[in-house]
Parts: structure tokens; C-alpha cells; sequence
């Protein structure tokens, strides 16, 4: 079976799968309106309601403005109506600049009279306190039965300076250029719109985003993303709001615009601030962090790099493909600091290639430094750099290229700066000037300015901009290499591994049906090993009988610690004895164990103990994993150095499930640690793909159980070399939250999981089993073999037009398709297990995607050529159909070629409605129709 083009397909990022989603824009209505009505509109002078009417009508954008102000017959001559009910045309865009307590009845108002969009100026809401918490609601309450969206409240409004729209009251017009800029704060989205007028960098949108009531990061993101004039999308952001929007909306854009964000609030001081200017959470930075690598997004840390950053991007498309910089001055000074800085952020400085040094040792004087930095010697003029700048520029193992010029007697920095823009329109790689200097120099940056060349009067300024472009990119290549798969659990010899989901379920259950919210150390460790975590071995005692017999059982020495299902640090109560060598010594362990106990903190707080055998540490590494909940962003994966000391050496670090394999390096590449865990001073390395499996499955466990509170594995006891017994936890800790299960008091994941619940078996005619499945980033091998698989008109029946083979299997485009966000699209395969030690292979691909802001999707789907007409195609959209109705679609639809009658064919006896165009067939189905053919179990006959 074939189908459409729309909706991804296998080909989320085929051009009219783009075209269709840029023509569907939700927010038209805000930054295309064809008619704004100003609500509160004045005369009066230095009023937000005369400075937002002045605004619009002084910058026509192809619409009509009407003032509204119940007081006065007109305003600034134009005019005014007593209601937006009043205004002789449909409003697209209603700004609002009245008092706070004004504005629920204006919402109501403008929902009757069947306004599209609203910004809302004013001031006094949920920065106050309750009072304004209240007013809140009511407006989100009318914005539910309107389908109205909102801008604000407590924003300068936003500008669309392709259009002219300046819906703000904001002194002057944003240029327009290729930047989406977003703020939370009016203050800075004033300071950048000055600056951005002296330094010649436009905008695509420029956007006050105030308290984000109603449209949020995640909805202008995403309508950034579909913009074609949006090359870049940069961010003032004080407080996330939903993460999952943003997290989501920002996965899919960054893949092919950069997105840059400065949040405030690193310390605590500065996130009381933030959460007083903006009444919401900031919450902990280093999960934001985290949050931000996981999706692709750019932090800085200072208004300059927010600028300078700015300026690249709007200037400078091209990105880096590695982190080598040529360097090119005219004094050596400059050359060392830009050089320290270069290195000192991550960057390298490139080596010249011989021919290199040949043809610049060719055109350059005898004294020239003869390695990078390229000092051409303070008397070069404009043809000599011109030579070197183009010799540079062809080096092959460079990735960019930084020139400086400092003003001396033969420099001519206007002349020199014609030059480097004449030689920018014939190379690929990155360019950064720095014209060092004041007056002398303003010319040469100004056409250089012009140009799309950044510049930066610094040089180790301009170094830091190239580190973090190249950060942005080596990012994305990290977060998006195929991951290994990972199965349940190790392998055992009863065949295929599974996680005892089941027995974990047991496990938490009987903990909270006793009224404990902690496990004791040997259910902790079960729950571990029901998801093939390796533990020591563990044996429960409760007398000290029973702990020496234990003890003489599985040899000597052995560690006792404390079983309590009250006291969670064991080593702090003096609740854990080592190197036990015989019965008599663990028998007075446990007594005076039970002593301390009992006296310090109670009966109940004594258990018992657990009995392990003592494993020899030396040379062995003890690390922490664990999991807890952000309140923001819900469960968040910790790694780092472990043991008794892992509060005093602070080596960790955080990373958002769902994990593979690729995600889980990354994690453990960001503490100290990880360099030793290489190998280090002859010592071999320990098993690296082993920790990334423990990682997953770790992951794997808190996202399935939501009753884990917090997870600690400390100390993880890791020993160079790898092998069995090489890993394994030593002591693990459970946290349970009573309130399991209550959504209200649990943040979700920001980060859909996988989403195992639309699993289902099948069987082909002939009887062989296949699963049909959500995909997963593992499977791009499988994608390779399956594209292998396809006719030349099974491609032209999905995607319209031929598409080679190369481009349908290269890396960049896969990454799309496997990498899904489950909250966007759901993509589908069909999988048949390997034969006879074979690898298993993908027989279909099959994809929903929602349609921006329309409780609607798209689908599409290919069935490879040996394996269509075996009821495969009416299976898997029989599937699709179950998974739209889930999460809860109104209606499914496709664009299928007219040729493609198999398609249309399913299609019906599925229950979609077809309607002929003059290019395609438009399929439709309704989710709301109970009468809707659900999927067959198995083929027919």
C-alpha cells in the first residue's frame, strides 16, 4: 500500500509535507490580521493606548484599524466605537489596554463578536497574587469557549516587520530580517529592538510574550518553525511554563533553525526575582539545562552573547561542521587572545594543510608566522589580504575562518572589508571579522554589516560566537546518532529478556498498601533486578542467628547493614559494618546494631538486617545513579561520582528520560568521572556500553512506575575491564509518593515516553507473526533495508515524485523520522522477527500527524513491494485510526493519488469518505462516527 505526501509518512521533512504546514497557521490571526481593533485606544499623551493606535496606523500592514473607546467619538482623528461589537467588519485582532480588572468582560466581549487573536497589554494579574490569579482565570475561561488565542497578559505586544504589523507601544519599528525574537520581558525586548536598529539585524517576528496565559513558547515556536522567512529563533525566557510544549515544539524546530535562549534565574536570588516578575516557577537550573541540550537549544549566559549570537545568526547561515578556526590578522596580539579563547570554550585551532602553507608561503612576505594564527604582518594591504583570506578559506581541514584587522599605516580597513565580502559569496564555511579599532574602522564594519558578515570589535568575542555555533551543531550530531538497542534485560538462557513490570507493581503496591513510602534495601534491590539491573546478593535477617547462618552460607567476609523501613541513610546512623570475617562477628554487629537503633530512634525503626558478601573494591569505581522529580520538568536521571563522599565531590549529572544508548553517554560524558571510567594512568576502561544499558533500563523503570518518588543506587560498584560481576549495585533506595497516580501532585515526563500501548501482534496470511509498533530511533538500520525494498512506483505513490534512494536513506533524513515526538506525530512499523539468526525487518512505516492548532492528522504510509497485498496496508491504518480516536482526533485525512487505487481502496473499507480533486483524492474520516471501522485483529479469510 502507498498513500500521501502529507503528514511525514516516512518523510517528515518532505517539501509538501512543509508547504501544507506553513499554509495552516493558527496564529495568523496575530501576526497577519486584516483588521485590529484597539480596546482602550486614547489621545491622552504617553498613554499605552494611544502609543499602540500610533504605532499601527503609522505603519501600514495591509489591514484597517479601528479604535475602540466607549468616551470618545474618535481618537487621533479616526473614528472610535463604543464596543468591539460595533467595529463595521470582523476583527482578526483585538489589543487591549485597559486596567486589569477590565479585562475578563473585554474577553468575553470579543469572543461574542468572533475575535480571532488578543493581545493583552495591561498589567496586574498573576504577578499581584491571587487577586490576579483570579482574573486569570475568567479570561482562560472565556478563551475555552471561544477558541481565541491570547498574547500576554502584561507584554509590550509584538511586531511582524515583514507585514509592517507593530501591535506594540514600543518607540520605534523592528527592521525586518530572519530572527524571531521572543521575550518575557518588555524591558528587554526594547533594549534589543534599539540595538538591533544600530546594528542592522532584522527581524521575523518580534514578539512581548508577557505571562504566557494563553499562547506559549511551545504554540510560537512552532509557528517560527513553519515561518519560511524564520532562519533563527532567539529567546528571553524567565520562566518555562509547560515544559512539555516547549520541549516538544523546540525538538522539531531546532533540527533546522537554531534556537538560542538566555533564561534568567541561575541563582536562587536571581529565580526569586524571575518568579516575582513573571508568577510562575523557575525551576532547578541544572534540570533546565539538561532540558535544553535534550532538545537542541543554545544557552547563553549574558545579554551581550544574547546579542552577538543574535547578530550571527541573523548574518550567517552557514554553520560550522567542526570545531577548527582559521585565524587571520595583521598583529599577533590580537591572534594569542583570540586563540586562549578559541580554546578555552571548547574550539580548536586548525592546522594548515600543506598545500596550504605552500600557497600562502607563495603570496605572503618571508616573515609571515607560517601556522595559524595567520599573522600577514602589520604593512598588509588589501591585496595581500585578499590572498591569504582566499588561500585560507580553500584549506580543507579548516571550519571557519576569523579575520582580524587592527588599523596601522598600510591598513585600508574599507578596502580590505569589499574584499572579504567579495570572497564570502564563494565559500561555504563560516566568516567572522573583527575590524579592531573606532572611527577608522566603522566604514569597513558597516559594509561588512550590510554584507551578512558578523563583526565584533573583540576578537576573543568573536571566537566565543564560532565555539558556540559549532556547540550548537556537535550537539545536534550528538543528540541524534543511532542509538543501540537495548533489550529488557540482560540476556538469560530462557530466551528473550523482559522487564518483570508485574513483580515491581507487587513490590510498590505492598510498600504503600502497609503505609511506608520507603522500601527497604532488599525490596529496593528487587525492584533493580526486575528491570536486569545486576545487585549483590542480598539476604534479609532478623535475628542475629539467622544473620550469621546467612553469613556461613555464602562465605566470609560479608557487610551487615541496617533493614529499616524508617531511616534512609544507613551510613549516617551507624547502620552498615564491612568485612565481617566470621559468625561471631556478625552476631555482635547485629546486636549492637539493634541497641543503637532501638535507643536513638525507636523499635520500629529496626527491621532487621541484610547480609551480602563483601566485594573487594580496590580498583574499582563506586559510582551514584539515581532518579528523583522535578517539579517542573517530572522524572529526572542523576550520574556521578558515588559513594560516602558524593556530597562533597558534587560530580553528577542530569539528563530527561526517556534514554538510549546515545542519550546515556552523553549523560555520564558530563561529570569528571567519565574520563577515568575511559581508562586512565594504564588502567583498562570499564564497560561503557554496560553502564549506557544500566542508564536505559533505569530510565525504562521510573517512567513505567510514577510511583518512585526517588531512586538512589549508591555506591554502583564498576570494575575496570568489564565482564560479569563488573557492575553491580551495592546498595539501592526507593522513595515511594503516596499520592501515586494523582496527576495533580505528579509533573508527567516532559518527555513523552514511548508510547508501548499501541503494541500490537499480527499475523500475515500465511501465519508468520509481525508486530505492529510506534517507531523508535533504533530502527534507522531498518529503515535502510526497508527503502532498499521499494519500486520505483511504490516511491511516486507516496511521495508524488521520484525520490533517489540516497536522499530517501541519508542520516539527516532518517534522524527526522526515527527521532518522533510522540505528542506530534506517531509513526508506525511493521516488524517481522529475524529468521534463523537473521536481524528482523521492517515490512511498513505508517505515520499520524497533527495539524497545528486543529484536533486533526494527516497520514501517510508505504508498505515495501514484496510484502503488499497481504492485508498489511488495512492493518496498519486500522491502527492508526485506534491511536487517533486514543488521543482523542476528531478526524484523520490524506491526499492520495488518483493512479493509487489500493490505497483509495483501504481507505473505503475503512470508512473514509473520498473526494476527487483536480490533482489527488482527498480521503477524510471522521473520529466522532461511532460507526468507524475498527482494525481487524488478523487478515480476512
Amino acid at each position: 500500500m502507498k498513500a500521501t505526501p502529507t503528514g511525514g509518512g516516512d518523510g517528515a521533512t518532505d517539501r509538501a509535507y512543509d508547504i501544507l504546514r506553513s499554509q495552516h497557521q493558527p496564529l495568523a490571526a496575530l501576526f497577519s490580521p486584516r483588521s485590529v481593533a484597539v480596546i482602550g485606544a486614547s489621545d491622552r499623551p504617553d498613554s499605552v493606548g494611544r502609543g499602540v493606535l500610533w504605532n499601527l496606523i503609522s505603519h501600514p500592514f495591509g489591514g484597517t484599524v479601528y479604535p475602540v473607546n466607549p468616551k470618545r467619538p474618535s481618537v487621533l482623528g479616526i473614528r472610535a466605537h463604543a464596543t468591539v461589537a460595533e467595529v463595521p467588519e470582523p476583527v482578526d485582532l483585538a489589543v487591549i489596554a485597559t486596567p486589569a480588572a477590565t479585562v475578563p468582560a473585554l474577553i468575553e466581549a470579543c469572543a461574542a463578536a468572533g475575535v480571532k487573536g488578543v493581545i493583552v497589554l495591561s498589567a496586574g494579574f498573576r504577578e499581584i497574587g491571587a487577586a490576579g490569579i483570579a482574573l486569570e482565570a475568567r479570561i482562560r475561561d472565556g478563551l475555552r469557549r471561544s477558541g481565541m488565542r491570547l498574547v500576554g497578559p502584561n507584554c509590550l505586544g509584538l511586531m511582524n516587520p515583514r507585514t509592517g504589523l507593530n501591535a506594540t507601544f514600543a518607540g520605534a519599528m523592528a527592521r525586518p530580517g530572519h530572527v524571531g525574537f521572543l521575550s518575557q520581558s518588555g524591558a528587554i525586548c526594547t533594549a534589543v529592538l534599539d540595538w538591533s536598529l544600530q546594528e542592522n539585524v532584522g527581524f521575523s517576528a518580534f514578539v512581548s510574550m508577557g505571562s504566557m496565559l494563553d499562547v506559549d513558547w511551545g504554540d510560537l515556536i512552532t509557528y517560527l518553525g513553519d515561518d519560511p522567512e524564520t532562519h533563527s529563533i532567539v529567546i528571553y525566557m524567565e520562566s518555562i511554563g509547560d515544559p512539555r510544549s516547549f520541549l516538544s515544539a523546540a525538538r522539531e524546530v531546532a533540527l533546522t533553525k537554531p534556537i538560542v535562549v538566555i533564561k534568567a534565574g541561575r541563582t536562587a536570588e536571581a529565580a526569586q526575582a524571575a518568579a516575582s516578575h513573571t508568577g510562575a516557577l523557575t525551576g532547578s537550573d541544572a534540570v533546565l539545562d539538561a532540558a535544553f541540550r535534550r532538545c537542541g537549544v543554545l544557552r547563553v549566559d549574558s545579554i551581550a552573547d544574547l546579542f552577538d549570537l543574535a547578530e550571527v545568526l541573523a548574518k550567517q547561515r552557514r554553520r560550522p561542521k567542526g570545531p577548527r578556526l582559521t585565524i587571520l590578522t595583521n598583529a599577533g596580539g590580537p591572534g594569542v587572545l583570540a586563540t586562549d579563547a578559541l580554546v578555552r570554550h571548547g574550539g580548536q585551532l586548525a592546522t594548515l594543510a600543506p598545500a596550504t602553507l605552500a600557497a600562502l608561503n607563495a603570496v605572503l612576505p618571508e616573515h609571515w608566522s607560517r601556522s595559524n594564527p595567520i599573522d600577514i604582518l602589520g604593512d598588509a594591504d588589501p591585496d595581500r589580504y585578499e590572498r591569504a583570506m582566499r588561500h585560507a578559506l580553500d584549506d580543507p581541514d579548516s571550519d571557519g575562518l576569523l579575520v582580524v584587522l587592527t588599523p596601522q599605516a598600510m591598513t585600508d580597513p574599507t578596502s580590505t572589508a569589499e574584499r572579504l565580502v567579495a570572497l564570502a559569496a564563494t565559500t561555504t564555511k563560516p566568516l567572522l571579522a573583527s575590524w579592531m579599532g573606532g572611527q577608522e574602522v566603522e566604514a569597513g564594519e558597516r559594509l561588512l554589516n550590510a554584507a551578512g558578515i558578523a563583526t565584533n570589535r573583540y576578537p576573543d568575542a568573536a571566537v566565543q560566537l564560532f565555539d558556540a555555533l559549532w556547540r550548537y551543531s556537535d550537539n545536534l550530531r550528538a543528540l541524534y546518532e543511532t542509538p543501540a538497542l537495548v533489550p529488557e534485560t540482560e540476556a538469560t538462557e530462557a530466551g528473550e529478556p523482559h522487564a518483570d513490570r508485574q513483580r515491581v507493581e507487587v513490590l510498590l503496591a505492598g510498600g504503600l498498601a502497609q503505609g511506608r513510602t520507603l522500601l527497604n534495601e532488599w525490596e529496593a534491590k528487587q525492584v533493580l533486578e526486575a528491570y536486569g539491573i545486576p545487585t549483590v546478593p542480598t539476604h534479609m535477617a532478623t535475628s542475629a542467628e539467622a544473620a550469621a547462618a546467612a553469613a556461613d552460607a555464602m562465605g566470609y567476609p560479608v557487610v551487615v547493614k541496617l533493614l529499616s523501613a524508617e531511616l534512609t541513610h544507613k551510613s549516617d546512623v551507624g547502620g552498615v559494618q564491612l568485612n565481617l570475617r566470621d559468625g561471631t562477628a556478625v552476631t555482635q554487629a547485629f546486636d549492637a546494631m539493634q541497641a543503637a537503633i532501638v535507643a536513638q530512634h525507636g523499635p520500629s525503626a529496626f527491621g532487621g538486617v541484610t547480609v551480602q558478601p563483601m566485594l573487594e573494591l580496590t580498583g574499582a569505581y563506586e559510582l551514584i545513579v539515581g532518579s528523583s522529580i522535578d517539579p517542573q520538568f517530572g522524572p529526572v536521571i542523576l550520574f556521578g561520582t558515588g559513594g560516602l563522599l558524593v556530597e562533597v565531590f558534587r560530580d553528577s549529572a542530569v539528563a530527561l528520560p526517556p534514554l538510549n544508548t546515545t542519550l546515556a553517554r552523553r549523560l555520564m560524558e558530563g561529570t569528571r568521572i567519565y574520563a577515568a571510567l575511559q581508562g586512565v594512568r594504564g588502567r583498562p576502561p570499564v564497560d561503557l556500553a554496560a553502564l549506557e544499558r544500566l542508564l536505559v533500563r533505569l530510565s525504562r523503570l521510573v517512567l513505567e512506575h510514577p510511583a518512585i518518588l526517588e531512586l538512589d543506587i549508591n555506591p554502583l560498584r564498576v570494575a575496570p575491564g568489564g565482564g560479569k560481576g563488573a557492575l553491580v549495585a551495592l546498595d539501592a533506595r526507593v522513595l515511594l509518593q503516596e499520592s501515586s497516580g494523582a496527576t495533580c501532585f505528579t509533573p508527567r515526563p516532559a518527555i513523552r515516553p514511548y508510547p508501548s500501548e499501541y503494541v500490537r501482534p499480527w499475523h500475515l496470511p500465511d501465519g508468520a507473526p509481525v508486530t505492529l509498533r510506534p517507531i523508535r530511533p533504533e530502527d534507522e538500520p531498518l529503515l535502510v533495508t526497508f527503502h532498499r525494498t521499494l519500486s520505483e512506483q511504490s516511491v511516486y505513490f507516496r511521495y508524488f515524485h521520484l525520490m533517489t534512494l540516497g536522499h530517501r536513506i541519508a542520516h539527516e533524513r532518517l534522524t527526522r523520522i526515527c527521532f518522533t515526538d510522540y505528542d506530534r506525530e506517531m509513526a508506525l512499523v511493521v516488524e517481522r522477527p529475524g529468521q534463523n539468526g537473521a536481524a528482523a525487518e521492517v515490512l511498513g512505516v505508517g505515520r499520524l500527524s497533527r495539524i497545528h492548532d486543529d484536533n486533526a492528522a494527516e497520514f501517510a504510509m508505504l508498505i515495501a513491494d514484496p510484502w503488499q497485498r497481504q492485508g498489511l496496508g488495512t492493518a496498519m491504518l486500522g491502527l492508526l485510526i485506534e491511536i487517533g480516536r486514543a488521543e482523542g482526533l476528531e478526524r484523520i485525512c490524506a491526499e492520495i493519488l488518483h493512479e493509487n487505487r489500493g490505497m483509495q481502496h483501504v481507505c473505503q473499507k475503512l470508512g473514509f469518505r473520498l473526494r476527487p480533486t483536480a490533482e489527488c483524492v482527498h480521503a477524510e474520516i471522521s473520529l466522532l462516527d461511532a460507526a468507524v471501522a475498527r482494525p481487524a485483529a488478523d487478515p480476512p479469510g
